[in-house]
């Protein structure tokens, strides 16, 4: 259990940190005297303190984002979707996805690994770690299938949900140091939290993806152009192949790259500059709600605030995130474990960012579980205290907890 003066400054954080805050931090406002509440037209704008050029570049990305490719302007021939968009549309374009898995939602993907010896093979070789759940006609008859069949050399598959891209720039303008500050992988403070960074093969800090198996939010979206919809771009102009082998000819008729430098960059701008939506005022049963979630531990892993870093952009230079992740891997226990990703175990995530959560329509990284509370109560591994601690609050104190968390 956390000691009372540190959860009453973890509660001063929750409540009183505004995302991207020009100020410095302030107090949180009087119980009984709301904030101002924010406009739901904002959700889905750009930053604030973009340049007319960057602001231009914004919605030239939108437009990239919102495309719909077909075969004929290179869709495929192993995609998931048709557009950006067409996953990332709730509640509006840039959020989440229809993340039912009981529907088989397009927006639900499906992933697979291959763990041995403590070693993670993501199957790029044999078109892995994403298996596109869908194929253009082209590609159905030359090869008789109708989704991408999961290699046998696979040891382990799972879901994933399409999360909303609010507030990534900033993510991605967090120095590397700001954290590793966060890390303790030999829980050497006793608090049973042991956040590690993934690390790509060359050795930078992971921060995106369920796995934080990315490094830069570039290239996070330079992968899901063509793994999401089959479609190359000069950063990126390998089609996925089935199982390793080069696809039967014809079945692709676009030239590779299938869409220019400056469509990606644009669409590369859409998702770096686009802001995270301003949390819902807290009444006082909010504001306690606020600090139950601090003193039953959940901010030793959601970590309320982060800072970005010094940046050319204004917009994204120290700033202050309310992020509510330290992006680094936890170990979830073996019921939520599934694949592996780059140094990630199977049983290993990084904290989900919660920026956007009353968005959310399913929870966990596949979905499994229907409300908050659920995915709460799932909570294992490096979670579990604060689960049992959640488990043991009283009806009120669990209520105005939840009442909180849907105010991200």
């Amino acid at each position: 259990m956390l000691g009372s003066s540190r959860a009453v400054l973890l509660y001063t954080a929750v409540i009183g940190a505004a995302a991207c805050s020009e100020a410095p931090p302030t107090a949180a406002p009087p119980i009984g005297v709301p904030p101002p509440v924010p406009d739901a037209a904002m959700l889905g704008s750009p930053l604030p303190r973009l340049s007319a050029a960057q602001r231009a570049r914004f919605e030239a990305g939108r437009s990239v984002f919102a495309t719909v490719f077909t075969p004929t302007t290179g869709l495929g021939p192993l995609f998931n979707a048709v557009s950006c968009a067409s996953c990332h549309e709730q509640p509006v374009v840039g959020g989440g996805g229809n993340n039912d898995p009981a529907e088989g939602s397009e927006d639900v993907e499906v992933h697979a690994t291959a763990f041995r010896g403590g070693q993670c093979d993501d199957l790029a070789a044999v078109g892995g770690p994403v298996f596109q759940k869908q194929v253009t006609p082209a590609l159905a008859a030359a090869l008789h299938i109708t989704a991408e069949p999961i290699p046998a050399a696979a040891t382990d598959s799972g879901h994933r949900t399409t999360p909303d891209l609010f507030g990534f720039g900033l993510l991605d303008a967090v120095p590397e140091r700001e954290i590793l500050a966060r890390a303790d992988p030999l829980d050497r403070n006793g608090d049973g939290i042991s956040g590690r960074p993934n690390r790509t093969a060359d050795g930078r800090v992971g921060r995106f993806g369920r796995k934080a198996q990315v490094a830069t939010l570039r290239e996070f979206n330079r992968d899901a152009f063509v793994m999401e919809m089959g479609v190359t771009d000069p950063e990126n102009p390998t089609e996925q192949t089935v199982g390793g082998q080069p696809l039967p000819p014809g079945v692709d008729p676009v030239a590779d790259p299938e869409i220019s430098q400056d469509q990606f960059d644009a669409a590369d701008a859409f998702v770096r500059f686009i802001a995270p939506p301003p949390p819902e005022p807290l009444n006082p049963a909010g504001q306690i709600g606020a600090l139950t979630f601090a003193r039953i531990g959940c901010t030793s892993c959601h970590l309320p605030v982060l800072f970005t870093g010094d940046s050319p952009i204004p917009a994204l230079r120290f700033k202050r995130v309310r992020a509510f992740t330290d992006l680094l891997l936890h170990d979830m226990g073996p019921d939520l474990a599934d694949i592996c990703l780059g140094e990630a175990l199977p049983s290993e995530f990084r904290t989900e960012p919660l920026m956007g959560l009353r968005f959310a329509t399913a929870f966990l990284h596949d979905g499994r579980a229907a409300t908050i509370e659920d995915a709460i109560t799932l909570h294992g591994g490096e979670g579990l205290r604060a689960r049992n601690r959640f488990l043991r609050l009283s009806a009120f104190e669990r209520g105005v907890l939840l009442r909180f968390l849907r105010s991200l």
